[in-house]
C-alpha cells in the first residue's frame, strides 16, 4: 500500500498522454502515420507529376493552336488578298463588259441606220431586173427574157408577201399580161436561118453558066453496018456543032468573074443587114432585105439548081415571119419600183434637229 501509494500522482496532477496507452499501440500508430504520409507524399508527387504531365500537353496543344492560328491568319490574310484582287479584276471585268455593251449597242444602231432592211434589198433586186428587162426589150427585142425576168422579179416579192408592195406586183403583172399578148417571135430560130443562106452564097451556081442538058445520043442497032455507024457519028458531030436553046425566061445577065464576086458580097451584105435588123426588131428594114435578097438570087443565080431553089424557099418563109410592130416598155414597173424605194427612205431617214442659237 506504501509503494502504491506513493506511485499514485496526487490529486489534480495532470495525467501523461500515453499514460494508459501500451507500447505496441503507439509503434502502430506510429507506423499508420509514417505510411498515410508517405502515401500522401506519393500521391502529391504523382499528382504533382500528373498536373506536370498536363501542363506539358496544354503547353504543347497551345503552341500547336496557336500555329494553327497563325496559319489560319496568313492563310486568311493570303485568301483575303485573293479576294480583293478578285473582286479588282471583276471590278474591271464588269467595266469593260459595261463598255463593250455600250460599244454593241452603238454599232447595233449604226448598223440598222446604215444598213438596207429586207424590203429595201429586196426593191433594189427588183429594181435591177426590170431594168435588165427593158434593156432585152428595147435594145434586142428578147420578149422570153423579158417575161421571164418579170416573172423573177414577182416571184421575189411573193415570197416577202408585203401589203407595200400590192401596187408594185400589179404593175409588174400588167406588163407580164402585155408581153404575152405579143405573138411569139423566135429571133434565135431567124438568125440561125439567115446564117445558112449567109453560108450557102458560095456555092450557089450562077445564072450565066446555066447550061440545058445534052440530047441523048442515039445508039445504033447490033446488026447496023459499020459504015452506017460511021455515017451517024459523023452526022451527030456535025449537029453538035451548031445547038438552038428555046427559054421561057429572060436571057441571065452576063457577068464577069470580078463582077460575080461582088454579086456575091452584095448578095451577103443584105443578108446581114437583116440579120441586124431582126436584131433590133426592125421590121421594115428585114423585110425589106430580104426581099431584096430574094430578087438578087432570082435574078443572078440559076433557079433550076436545087441549091438555088432551097435558099429561095429558105428566104420566103423569112419574109412570111410575122413581126409586132412596136414593143411595150416597163415604164410602169419602174416607176412603182422607184416610188416605193422613195417612201422607204423618207420613212427610214433621221429627224432633222434644229440648231441652238448661240448665247
Amino acid at each position: 500500500m506504501t509503494e502504491l501509494d506513493d506511485k499514485t500522482p496526487p490529486p489534480g496532477t495532470p495525467l501523461p498522454v500515453h499514460a494508459g496507452v501500451p507500447a505496441v499501440s503507439r509503434a502502430t500508430f506510429f507506423t499508420v502515420a509514417l505510411v498515410i504520409v508517405a502515401a500522401g507524399v506519393v500521391g502529391w508527387l504523382q499528382l504533382r507529376q500528373e498536373n506536370a504531365a498536363l501542363r506539358e500537353d496544354a503547353a504543347r496543344r497551345l503552341t500547336a493552336s496557336e500555329a494553327a492560328t497563325a496559319q489560319l491568319r496568313e492563310r486568311e490574310s493570303a485568301l483575303a488578298g485573293d479576294l480583293r484582287e478578285a473582286q479588282a479584276k471583276l471590278a474591271l471585268l464588269e467595266t469593260r463588259l459595261a463598255e463593250s455593251q455600250s460599244q454593241q449597242a452603238a454599232l447595233e444602231a449604226l448598223y440598222r441606220e446604215m444598213a438596207p432592211s429586207r424590203d429595201d434589198l429586196a426593191l433594189n433586186e427588183v429594181e435591177q431586173i426590170l431594168l435588165i428587162a427593158n434593156q432585152q426589150l428595147s435594145l434586142a427585142g428578147n420578149v422570153g427574157a423579158a417575161l421571164a425576168a418579170l416573172q423573177l422579179a414577182d416571184g421575189k416579192l411573193a415570197r416577202i408577201d408585203r401589203p407595200p408592195l400590192n401596187p408594185l406586183r400589179r404593175a409588174i403583172s400588167r406588163d407580164v399580161d402585155r408581153l404575152r399578148a405579143l405573138p411569139f417571135v423566135d429571133v434565135t430560130a431567124i438568125t440561125v436561118k439567115l446564117d445558112q443562106a449567109i453560108a450557102q452564097i458560095d456555092g450557089l451556081p450562077l445564072a450565066k453558066d446555066e447550061r440545058l442538058p445534052l440530047p441523048a445520043a442515039e445508039t445504033p442497032a447490033p446488026n447496023v453496018p459499020a459504015w452506017r455507024r460511021a455515017l451517024s457519028n459523023i452526022a451527030q458531030e456535025l449537029l453538035s456543032l451548031v445547038r438552038l436553046e428555046i427559054s421561057d425566061r429572060p436571057p441571065a445577065p452576063l457577068v464577069s468573074p470580078e463582077q460575080a464576086y461582088f454579086v456575091r458580097e452584095n448578095l451577103r451584105l443584105r443578108l446581114l443587114s437583116a440579120r441586124n435588123a431582126i436584131l433590133g426588131r426592125q421590121e421594115a428594114t428585114y423585110k425589106s432585105d430580104v426581099k431584096a435578097a430574094q430578087a438578087w438570087v432570082s435574078k443572078y443565080f440559076d433557079t433550076r439548081t436545087k441549091p438555088v431553089q432551097a435558099t429561095l424557099d429558105l428566104l420566103a418563109q423569112l419574109t412570111s415571119t410575122p413581126l409586132p410592130d412596136d414593143l411595150p416598155d416597163l415604164n410602169a414597173s419602174l416607176d412603182a419600183v422607184r416610188t416605193l424605194k422613195a417612201t422607204q427612205e423618207r420613212r427610214t431617214a433621221p429627224p432633222v434637229t434644229p440648231a441652238r442659237p448661240n448665247r
